[in-house]
């Protein structure tokens, strides 16, 4: 387009494009059925509807443990999901920009020079030599957004920015969670490791008394073979362990970003300083710090703006398009008065007949809203069962490990005064036996219990829209 524009051309296009509406209907929130407070266990008679929230606080502040600070912050730095997340965030901006750009004019320049002779053989029967040389500058079909067409297109390309930024705050959130749980995960396995060395030391002394009880004729060699297969048990689940440590270490470093390797500790799994001691808030915050409802309603909102430039397709379109230059067969003539030469003209087109292509894009843009609203209900229902799943088995989990430590210590008072009994030659090695497997077993689900516990919480946390926040600064 080749355009000398007059200052009235100018304003009445700025005209029409700020009047022209857009079609479609605004995007409205959907309703959706919020209870007055999640569901907690029955026993669980706290009011933890009050703010502030246990999601409100910084994953820092949440987690306590330097070293697993640490970790966090250096999976948060080196993650290849977090820099995915990022480029992709970058590819929406890039987009919406582009979309934007359809709200100006493409202005191009250009110039060219051509020299030509004509065949003295030809028609004319003369040979001639000319040259001529074409400068201009030109605007490039320009659409007067009078129906909202492009308005509604820019409203979709920033709800799927507004998505991947979200997008980006659950993989920062999904990466706090499972550094953190696979660090406790680490540490209960080194509390199972410890509980099992200490256990194969118990019994290998047990050994040892009843060798040699066997050889002063005090007791047989069944009672020997007892203690053996006491021993050998203990033994295999240390070889057990060992291999789940090594294991768990290799995802973990995963998770930070290196190489498969030993994993530093630091507290240990009884005395990780987790704070769960903040309620759960009202249900309703949920729409706004949950990152995957984030998602779904700027998905949402991108679908509505959709249906608006499908309907804007059904009318008219307003364009200009226009070009200013010279022209001349001389290059001294060029830039000469003369030389001067300009076009412009708006255009209007209509559909008349497409064959039911536009009437198919906004059916197709209708349902797909349809279908959006049900999956932005579906993840807030999801929400509020996903909190109160966790508030349930914190809950839960926390009674499990109150009735767990009086078991073990039950088991703990019946292997000794098995083992005593035993030295008193009052009983068999079958009873030492049965309350060691007992015991050990007792410890060992006390230990989970304590890890099931701290994981409750990190569930919880997340669960609540907590552990992406301060993770930006990263």
């Amino acid at each position: 387009m080749r355009v000398l524009f007059a200052p009235a051309t100018v304003a009445a296009c700025v005209f029409l494009l700020v009047s022209g509406c857009a079609l479609g209907p605004d995007y409205q929130r959907p309703d959706t059925a919020t209870p007055d407070s999640f569901r907690t266990a029955a026993s669980d008679t706290a009011d933890r509807t009050q703010p502030p929230s246990l999601a409100d606080i910084h994953w820092q502040d949440m987690i306590g443990d330097p070293i697993l600070i640490d970790y966090v912050s250096e999976a948060l730095a080196n993650s290849w999901d977090i820099k995915v997340a990022a480029a992709r965030v970058l590819q929406a901006e890039a987009g919406l920009r582009a979309t934007n750009s359809r709200f100006l004019p493409t202005i191009f320049a250009g110039g060219d020079y051509i020299s030509q002779r004509t065949s003295e053989n030809g028609p004319g029967g003369v040979s001639v030599d000319q040259d001529y040389g074409d400068l201009y500058v030109g605007m490039s079909t320009y659409e007067i957004d009078l129906w909202g067409r492009i308005r509604r297109a820019s409203e979709a390309s920033r709800a799927r920015l507004l998505a991947t930024e979200a997008a980006q705050d659950a993989v920062r959130q999904a990466l706090v969670v499972d550094v953190t749980s696979t660090y406790l995960q680490l540490l209960e396995l080194d509390q199972t490791l410890a509980i099992a060395q200490r256990t194969r030391e118990s019994r290998l002394i047990s050994l040892e008394l009843t060798v040699a009880r066997e050889e002063g004729g005090v007791t047989s060699l069944q009672d020997v073979a007892q203690a053996r297969i006491l021993v050998a048990e203990v033994e295999a689940a240390i070889a057990d362990t060992q291999r789940r440590i090594e294991q768990t270490e290799n995802a973990f470093s995963i998770l930070l970003g290196r190489n498969p390797g030993p994993v530093a500790r630091g507290q240990p799994l009884s005395a990780q300083p987790l704070r769960a001691d903040l309620p759960a808030g009202l249900p309703s915050s949920l729409l706004e710090r949950r990152p995957d409802i984030q998602i779904a309603e700027q998905q949402l909102v991108a679908a509505n703006a959709d249906i608006g430039a499908a309907k804007a397709a059904f009318f008219p379109q307003l364009s200009l398009t226009g070009v200013y230059g010279s022209q001349s067969t001389s290059l001294d003539n060029l830039l000469s008065s003369g030389s001067e030469n300009w076009q412009f003209g708006p255009s209007l087109t209509l559909p008349i007949f497409t064959g039911g292509l536009l009437s198919a894009n906004l059916e197709f843009a209708k349902a797909r809203y349809e279908e959006s609203v049900a999956l932005y209900k579906q993840s807030v229902q999801g929400a509020f069962r996903d909190v109160s799943d966790s508030l349930i088995a914190n809950q839960r989990l926390r009674e499990v490990h109150a009735r767990l430590e009086d078991q073990a210590e039950a088991n703990r008072l019946a292997a000794e005064l098995a083992q005593v009994r035993y030295e008193g030659g009052v009983t068999n090695y079958l009873e030492v036996l049965y309350s060691e497997q007992q015991l050990f077993a007792a410890e060992l689900s006390l230990s989970q219990a304590q890890s099931d516990v701290l994981l409750s919480v990190i569930q919880l946390y997340r669960a609540l829209g907590g552990g992406w926040q301060m993770a930006e600064a990263q």
